[in-house]
């Protein structure tokens, strides 16, 4: 094979009546607004399926002689002109950001993935999706925010399964020539590059632009013939290689991300100045030593008077970042052996003038005394303003998770907040149900979480109608493919007419579509298989299931779920009413969420930490059945009085500490609400032709979840909770060259040298006995050594106590600084008596500084023994 030695771009020559289709090629809103699409469509039908939707590719194929048609088509030009104009009004109109006071922090959000559109497969599964929406939803707000991710020059892998159900990855070649990317250049014409040193190595990556809506991102990726053949390679994959591989990624990721903003802003590709940095996981993480070490170098990043020393610097760059973390479980957070941090950093260590030591300090874990792993999400939560976690639940589970970072602060205080996961509405929706939404929503539905307020006006032939049709486009989608599939396999074409069959288009249809993970549990249908043939054959009231998703490739366990799941399948006795899907992605995924009626998601508890595929089947019309896990645990509601039940859950929130056993319990909980719930509900047709109690269910579900689960409800709850009040601090604590900045920095340190002679010494309660209603006084002296009384808060902590001794429910008082020696000081409080029963109180002495978020953010923290 011959290789080229130099190469041009040829770009497509378009006549000016048609150039209007190279701007919204150019723009990736094209991949959620239907309209722009379907002018795409019109351009070509058959051309736009071949190039799999995929815009710049198709205006590089249309023949003369059809653009020669298009100019002449009136109609055509003058749909095409509307949609160029929506464009341009949704660019540049005032949106919902626009209206805030105050306006809302710029954003440089930084992900590992994205998962935008299929055509380009920079995503793998929810992370991604779940940036992607974020994007998407930040740009229908107005709000200001700059994407930064890598370009995977092979994406993540295509699957397809041998024979025998067992998963093969193939790892496509992505040119970023083919996708509606710009490639940055500097003022004499050349690429753009940003530098970044890998373990004494300097390796250089180029910066591609994506605009999506209002909002750009900024892709970076090492295959430049410039780099060393081993560094070329340092994007090819996404989650591709061993440990150090990931590694060397994270670094371009985080540390070059910084550089290649810096870059576009100086070139004028990107005009946003970020106020604020969120690091999406811990991969993003390394984007605060690049931060770091500008404010070390020379203080430029927010004008401060000179170079600042580590601990300074560090005060300065945590201020702005917020670090959300997505894992629920140890085991899904990135972990580096500490000699290849110390290979990669050691030169870093002596950049910003401190020890290797104190940088390998910063990811440490607490229960580590060795040292021996470097933990990314201990690093993110050292080195940011605010984290959080995304569903209720997984804030609960993250601040228990992370407790060891902040000894001594009870997991409840542990500084990590939570905001829920949503999708984002013009993705996700089908046709079927946004026609619907159409007729009875206001226009703004697919981004104002308010407009849902009237879905309790969708009537049941409206419903109905439109899921009967998402339904049989589903099914039809899923003979395609299956067809598709088994060739593939080997299998003979006179045999495939079973394909032509597959799954019937009125039988109730429960989908199950994710990453096959073990803890996801996607065969627990089959440890009941007789059961589980009873629903899939039954004359009457059939059920049929479609599953898809993708094992990690090196996740032996979950592609043997995938295998067992096919076995089954091609069982004769229920084959045509379970199908497995290959090559799950977010086209599948549309198709998927649109046209079943039930959403099935079973994993065990709480290691789900959001799962918002269920979130984009309920807009659709479907009812999700889940355990109460994520987003559900927040959001199921039984039936009331004045409503149906929005959903299904399986099973409660006790758990069994016997995984085994909760399994089987699980198991049973899920057959006994598909046979005496989910099934009977669907198929009651007592009250006419349509089923009047699930529809009921359908319309609970709209208009109880709808506004809940819109990723713009998501982004307005990151801006007012998080972005907007930690903008606020960054700028108060960088404002007059960083002074405050400094100030806390110092205060830090002499705190934590002053704070081990801290102790509570008495405290007195005046009566030991009283009655509801009563007040108590409460007195505790306090030795604060060298620590000054106003820089900390003594407090009592009380309320009702359990058989253990425990506090519960506790409330917590300040007391009033009451009088002085040189070390010692009294403080007082009265507490109210307001239940009956064992009363406790407990005593401690935190920090408390004006510029504080969270007196728990130092780790200090004293109680009486």
């Amino acid at each position: 094979m011959v290789k080229a030695v130099r190469t041009l771009r040829v770009r497509p020559s378009l006549p000016a009546e048609l150039e209007p289709l190279a701007d919204l090629a150019a723009n990736f809103r094209w991949s959620w607004d239907a309209p722009t699409r379907e002018v795409f469509q019109w351009a070509d039908k058959q051309l736009w399926e071949d190039v799999g939707n995929n815009p710049a590719a198709l205006l590089g194929g249309l023949s003369r002689e059809r653009m020669a048609e298009l100019v002449a088509d009136k109609a055509f030009r003058s749909q095409l002109a509307e949609v160029r104009a929506d464009l341009e009004r949704y660019l540049t109109q005032p949106r919902w950001a626009q209206a805030q006071d105050p306006a809302p922090p710029a954003v440089a959000y930084f992900s590992a993935e994205f998962g935008i559109t299929e055509v380009m497969q920079v995503y793998s599964g929810g992370l991604g999706i779940l940036a992607g929406d974020h994007l998407k939803a930040a740009s229908d707000l107005g709000l200001e925010l700059v994407g930064i991710g890598l370009l995977y020059r092979h994406g993540y892998f295509r699957q397809h399964l041998d024979a025998d159900g067992w998963q093969r990855e193939q790892y496509p070649d992505l040119n970023p020539y083919d996708l509606p990317l710009t490639r940055l250049e500097d003022e004499s014409g050349e690429r753009l590059l940003v530098e970044v040193d890998l373990a004494g190595r300097t390796v250089a990556a180029q910066i591609w632009k994506a605009d999506g809506g209002r909002v750009p991102r900024l892709l970076r990726d090492t295959a430049i013939g410039a780099n060393h053949p081993d560094d070329r390679v340092v994007t090819d994959r996404l989650y591709g290689g061993d440990s150090e591989h990931r590694l060397r990624q994270e670094i371009v990721l985080g540390i070059g991300g910084v550089r290649a903003l810096a870059e576009a802003q100086r070139i004028g590709a990107v005009t946003i100045e970020p106020s604020l940095f969120h690091a999406n996981e811990g991969h993003a993480g390394f984007l605060q030593f690049e931060r770091i070490l500008r404010y070390v170098r020379d203080g430029s990043a927010h004008d401060a008077p000179s170079a600042l020393d580590f601990d300074q610097a560090v005060e300065c760059a945590r201020a702005s970042v917020l670090f959300t973390t997505h894992t629920p479980v140890p085991a899904g957070i990135d972990r580096f052996d500490r000699g290849l941090i110390e290979r990669y950093f050691a030169s870093y260590a002596e950049q910003v003038g401190v020890s290797l030591g104190q940088v390998l300090q910063i990811g440490r874990e607490p229960s580590d005394d060795a040292g021996a792993v470097y933990n990314m999400a201990m690093m993110g939560l050292r080195l940011s303003a605010g984290a959080n976690g995304v569903s209720q639940l997984h804030g609960h589970v993250s601040r228990e998770m992370f407790a060891d970072l902040w000894p001594g602060v009870e997991a409840s205080e542990v500084p990590i907040h939570a905001i829920t996961n949503g999708v984002h509405a013009s993705t996700w929706i089908g046709s079927e149900m946004a026609a619907v939404f159409d007729r009875v929503l206001p226009p703004d539905w697919s981004h104002n979480p308010d407009s849902w307020s009237l879905a309790s006006r969708i009537t049941d032939d409206q419903i109905w109608r439109a899921r009967n049709r998402s339904r049989e486009r589903l099914v039809q989608t899923v003979r395609i493919r299956a067809r598709e599939q088994a060739v593939r396999r080997g299998e003979p074409l006179g045999a495939l007419g079973w394909t032509d069959t597959l799954l019937d288009p009125d039988a109730l249809t429960i989908g199950f579509a994710r990453r096959f993970a073990t803890y996801k549990r996607g065969t627990l249908l089959l440890t009941q298989p007789e059961r589980l043939k009873a629903l899939l054959t039954s004359v009457d009231r059939p059920v049929q299931f479609v599953f898809s998703g993708k094992a990690h490739p090196r996740d032996d366990g979950g592609k043997g779920l995938i295998r067992e799941l096919v076995h089954f399948s091609n069982d004769p006795e229920v084959r045509g009413r379970l199908v497995f899907l290959e090559d799950y992605d977010m086209r599948i995924a549309r198709t998927l969420v649109a046209g079943c009626d039930v959403w099935l998601n079973n994993p065990r508890r709480p290691h789900e930490a959001s799962g918002t595929s269920g979130e984009k089947a309920v807009l659709n019309g479907a009812l999700h059945a889940s355990v109460l896990d994520g987003w559900w645990d927040e959001m199921y509601e039984p039936a009331n009085g004045a409503s149906a039940e929005n959903g299904f859950a399986i099973g409660g929130r006790t758990q069994n500490p016997d995984p085994v056993q909760q399994d089987a319990a699980d198991a049973a909980a899920l057959f006994e609400l598909l046979e005496h719930s989910i099934v009977p509900a669907f198929y009651d047709r007592t009250d006419g032709p349509l089923p009047r109690r699930w529809l009921a269910r359908v319309r609970a579900s709209l208009t109880t979840l709808g506004p809940k689960v819109l990723a713009s409800r998501m982004v307005q709850d990151y801006t007012r909770q998080l972005y907007t009040p930690i903008a606020q601090r960054a700028a108060r604590l960088t404002a007059d060259g960083g002074a405050r900045a400094l100030e806390l920095a110092a205060w830090r340190g002499h705190l934590a040298t002053g704070w081990p002679d801290v102790r509570i010494e008495t405290i007195e309660l005046d009566h030991a006995v009283g009655f509801i209603g009563d007040a108590r006084e409460v007195i505790v002296d306090v030795n604060l050594g060298q620590v000054s009384p106003e820089d900390v808060a003594v407090q009592i902590v009380h309320g009702p106590i359990g058989a253990d001794g425990t506090i519960l429910h506790p409330s917590v008082v300040s007391l009033a600084h009451d009088g002085s020696g040189d070390v010692h000081q009294r403080y007082r409080a009265t507490i109210e008596l307001d239940v009956s029963g064992e009363y406790g109180l407990a005593a401690r002495v935190v920090p408390t500084h004006p510029d504080l978020r969270s007196w728990a953010d130092t780790g200090l923290v004293t109680w009486a023994s």
